[in-house]
């Protein structure tokens, strides 16, 4: 009897769950999303509703308090598990999370990212999805990271290709966000490609890819083998 073709073994021990870890970089850190960091946050995206518009079910926010019992409601939760970007001043300008947690698959998924305009186009903002990576895939053990954004949100998917993730297709009528059709694109990197990703990133962040007016010398699209960006 012919056998039928099936994937290779791998190591099927669980991934570890994202935890309350501090993730310097030198550009700024994460931390674990907490109530003391909505004021700041708040007065970093307010009057910029655009930045909420690919979200699925939340935002834009009235008011100050409105936002607070918002972020407040995010850091209870075990999936999706949220990080407060921080500026080396202390000042919290975004919000990040790994998400779709799924340990025993060692998968993840980066999203509900909140980048207010004072981390958009940012040394900080890049270095974001390198640290997250990181801890993904080297403290985690996960084997896939999923980047996933509705399928008409051009920057987002920009983003992914810039940061070294694969395009895997569209998931045509995938859900339903906002009372409007979401078509899902899916994105990913493995754990096999990781180590070009992250000397890729490293490469970027490094001081002497900056010229003195903070300009890049090497774009990351173009170090991870795409076009420049």
């Amino acid at each position: 009897m012919t056998e039928l073709p099936v994937g290779p073994p791998v190591d099927a021990t669980p991934a570890r769950r994202p935890g309350p870890v501090v993730l310097e970089g030198r550009y700024g850190r994460l931390e674990k999303l907490g109530a003391q960091h909505a004021h700041a946050l708040w007065e970093a995206v307010r009057g910029h509703d655009h930045i909420w518009t690919y979200m699925s079910s939340y935002g834009p926010f009235a008011d100050d308090r409105t936002f607070h019992d918002w972020v407040v409601s995010r850091t209870t939760l075990e999936d999706p598990y949220s990080y407060a970007v921080i500026t080396p001043s202390g000042r919290c300008v975004g919000i990040s999370t790994l998400m779709d947690i799924r340990t025993t698959a060692r998968s993840v998924e980066v999203g509900h990212i909140v980048y207010s305009p004072a981390l958009q186009r940012t040394p900080l903002g890049t270095e974001v999805q390198y640290l997250l990576a990181r801890y993904a895939f080297e403290a985690l053990g996960n084997r896939r990271y999923e980047w996933k954004c509705n399928a008409l949100n051009a920057p987002s998917r920009r983003a992914a290709l810039r940061y070294g993730f694969v395009f895997e297709g569209i998931l045509r009528q995938h859900t339903i966000a906002k009372g409007r059709n979401r078509d899902t694109a899916y994105f990913s990197m493995l754990d096999s490609e990781w180590p070009a990703r992250k000397a890729a990133f490293e490469r970027w962040l490094a001081p002497e890819n900056f010229d003195a007016q903070g300009r890049q010398k090497a774009s990351l699209g173009a170090l991870n083998g795409g076009a420049p960006r």
